[in-house]
């Protein structure tokens, strides 16, 4: 599970780590803890270490400007927080729109997550030919939105200050 925020040496947000990749960026020294949990601790043998949060790149990074996040099926259902766009349930998969054997692709305006019972009874159709309205519309979030969604919701608070108004 991706649930560390990395942020570049000036603070802008680059990606989600897990907390092994995050713990060993911070012992490398390429990288120091911004904010930690507030009661758990890591330890080792030698060293003992907040669990990290959000973490800051000692180092500038440049990265290529991206206008898309990358389409994906964990990221649809992160998107839609794991629940079914159909019944509201759990979702455990992603479904098509329009339907790939009706030409319907992989992209992020055609997949919603989608529980594996109305997955099925959906089958090869479109909504409207199931008679399954969607709860609500499928969206393409920019490339911020996308990792700030896989934080989930309850992380927003270890997030600075100005990240949260930003990601609101």
């Amino acid at each position: 599970m991706r649930d560390t925020l990395v942020l570049n040496a000036s603070f802008e947000p680059l990606s989600t780590v897990t907390l092994n990749r995050a713990v060993v960026l911070v012992l490398q020294d390429k990288a120091v803890v911004e904010r930690s949990h507030p009661e758990l601790l890591v330890r080792a043998a030698t060293v003992e270490l907040p669990v990290p949060r959000v973490i800051r790149l000692c180092r500038y990074v440049r990265v290529p400007f991206r206008q898309r996040a990358p389409w994906s099926r964990r990221g649809v259902l992160v998107r839609d927080q794991h629940r079914c766009a159909y019944c509201g349930q759990r979702a455990t998969t992603v479904d098509h729109v329009v339907p790939r054997a009706q030409g319907g692709g992989d992209t992020w305006m055609n997949t919603v997550a989608s529980c594996a019972q109305d997955n099925h009874r959906k089958a090869a159709r479109t909504p409207e030919q199931a008679g399954m309205p969607l709860l609500r519309r499928p969206f393409e979030p920019t490339p911020a939105d996308a990792m700030l969604l896989a934080l989930g919701t309850a992380d927003r608070e270890a997030l600075p200050e100005w990240l949260e108004a930003r990601s609101a």
